[in-house]
């Protein structure tokens, strides 16, 4: 099928004229996004430039039903009373949006594909073809065994090795699910395309939390690599926000906390192997297991719905996002 029945470009971007330099930034919903800091992130950025006409002129669309499994990821929609109302389409567009300093940038945002992946990835080529984008910047999270009371670490990947702002924690060669979005890196490498992107590595007793904190690691990241300059006051602001909730519920459950204490253990004998040049797979700390972890993050949600059940009056949602 011709890539013009899959996106529907704008054919006149006045804003755009005369700029040699554009940033795309790249974030699909629904695969690769612990602590939701990636779509977090994506929010902030529109939400930046929220005005009466939305968050920014959509510049391309596409046919999401090319793309969609409705019955897999079922949109919301009201019903009031006696009839049905308030669809929540998916979306999957490119908005034109300007940094703090002016600069014109891009965002598509949206539900990931769940098919046609080649077929998407030769529609988004088209839209860096026509609005001739300089470079795509993508962004990610996975749950890691690592606490959050260390720094966000960042595995940086890039179809061009000139592109990396860092050097990745990984060595050797990994297995892993593939995506839509990582298959667009691999694509578009091949069709002379830059594109790079930063995956966050969060708590996993937090990833099906919103993590702001992640969010704003990200856009840091995505400031170097765009070129752009984002406003991050009010995400911090969240950030240190939900840490305090952490700390407080921390600090009244000893088993859960126990767990963090072992991860810093883990993590701090990781990073003494690593400065002084030896082994990364430290054996003087043992790590939880996966069963011992995962108990321990059920019942970590468990005290979560429990404290919020025990006060209707608290405004504390940091269950609530579960």
């Amino acid at each position: 099928m011709p890539t013009d029945r899959l996106v529907h470009i704008v054919d006149e971007v006045p804003e755009l004229e005369g700029v040699t330099d554009l940033t795309l930034v790249l974030v699909l919903d629904g695969f690769l996004d612990a602590g939701n800091a990636a779509a977090h992130a994506a929010r902030h950025l529109a939400d930046l430039h929220a005005g009466p006409g939305g968050p920014g002129p959509v510049v391309a669309t596409f046919d999401v039903d090319q793309f969609h499994d409705y019955r897999a990821r079922r949109p919301a929609m009201s019903f009031v009373r006696d009839h049905y109302e308030a669809y929540d389409a998916p979306r999957l567009a490119v908005r034109l949006l300007r940094d703090s300093g002016g600069t014109p940038y891009l965002l598509l945002h949206g539900p990931e594909p769940d098919n046609r992946w080649e077929a998407f990835a030769r529609a988004v080529r088209e839209v860096l073809e026509r609005l001739n984008v300089t470079r795509v910047v993508a962004m990610g999270a996975v749950p890691m065994a690592v606490p959050h009371t260390r720094p966000i670490a960042i595995t940086p990947h890039a179809n061009r090795p000139e592109l990396l702002l860092g050097t990745s924690p990984w060595r050797g060669e990994l297995r892993i699910p593939s995506s839509a979005q990582s298959l667009l890196e691999v694509r578009l490498g091949e069709w002379g395309f830059d594109m790079l992107g930063f995956v966050a590595h969060i708590p996993h007793y937090l990833a099906q939390l919103d993590y702001p904190k992640a969010a704003s690691v990200l856009l840091e990241q995505v400031e170097l690599a765009g070129r752009l300059t984002v406003d991050l006051t009010e995400l911090n602001e969240l950030a240190r926000e939900r840490e305090t909730e952490i700390t407080r519920y921390l600090a009244s459950n000893e088993e859960v906390g126990e767990v963090v204490n072992a991860l810093e253990q883990q993590y701090d004998a990781f990073e003494r192997a690593e400065d002084s040049g030896s082994s990364l797979l430290a054996t003087d700390q043992p790590l939880p297991t996966g069963e011992e972890i995962g108990q321990q993050f059920e019942q970590f949600l468990a005290g979560l719905d429990a404290q919020d059940d025990s006060d209707p009056n608290d405004t504390n949602d940091f269950g609530r996002d579960a």
